[in-house]
């Protein structure tokens, strides 16, 4: 545990396989307690449960982040530099299809960093951001 507290985050999915392959898989993370219709997922520290479900909601909508259309809700995760760019490079790897592809946002602004946003297999978008320094997080 680090000294922050560790949040959950139940998401829908419509095919627990299919997560199972995606967030162990693909996104390498270790997989914690599961049943038939969810998955425990150890997402850098914090509790994601990826549960079936017979209807999935799907996007609510969009939001004009610098010149690009974020997709609304989303989850993610903020790294290191060195590891966004590693995931990155293994999304690409995994043939992964960027809603927004990695990039730099904010370029010499308060608040500068890398992000990218891609979905997983039932839609859920996810986003991934860097910062070269991480007291920028909250920066205005």
């Amino acid at each position: 545990m680090t000294a922050r507290p560790c949040f959950h985050l139940a998401i829908p999915v419509d095919d627990v396989a299919a997560a199972r392959k995606f967030y162990g898989g693909v996104l390498g993370l270790s997989e914690g307690r599961s049943a038939e219709q969810w998955i425990d997922w150890n997402f850098y520290g914090h509790q994601v449960v990826t549960h079936e479900v017979a209807v999935h909601p799907g996007p609510a909508g969009h939001n004009h982040v610098d010149s690009h259309e974020v997709p609304v809700p989303h989850f993610g995760a903020v790294l290191s530099v060195e590891d966004f760019h590693d995931l990155s490079e293994k999304m690409k790897a995994a043939g992964a299809t960027f809603v927004i592809e990695p990039y730099l946002r904010f370029e010499g602004q308060p608040g500068e960093q890398w992000t990218m946003f891609f979905l997983d297999p039932s839609g859920n978008a996810m986003e991934f951001k860097a910062f070269a320094d991480e007291s920028q997080i909250f920066a205005k």
